[in-house]
């Protein structure tokens, strides 16, 4: 078994539309160590984050995060995405409030 530390979701301003940010890729499990979404405007913003089974597609009973609001200049550490584990084929997907506003990393674990 191999375990790489890896920058799962480089930085990203997040955008409205729902986006895939990471797909977890065939033979491999990964372990989200680290989130943070950062608040870059002067007006609160909301996000969301949705843990997509491999095969699914984003519905409502993927929420890990719903419109989570973040205010100016706030720095969120999304305790609610630390220690999940992703199985081949999940994905992890983001929406906001207001494109360009956010923005999102994420840090974590492969296995294989």
């Amino acid at each position: 078994m191999s375990v790489t530390p890896k920058v799962l979701v480089q930085p990203v301003l997040l955008a409205v539309a729902t986006t895939t940010q990471y797909t977890v890729p065939a033979g491999t499990r990964c372990i989200i160590d680290k989130a943070t979404v950062v608040n870059t405007t002067a007006t609160t913003r909301t996000f969301s984050v949705y843990l997509v089974p491999s095969g699914g597609s984003v519905a409502a009973s993927n929420y890990v995060v719903e419109s989570r609001a973040v205010v100016s200049d706030e720095t969120y550490l999304c305790p609610e995405l630390v220690g999940q584990v992703l199985q081949p084929g999940d994905s992890i997907a983001t929406e906001a409030s207001a494109a360009t506003a956010l923005a999102l990393r994420i840090s974590g674990r492969e296995v294989t």
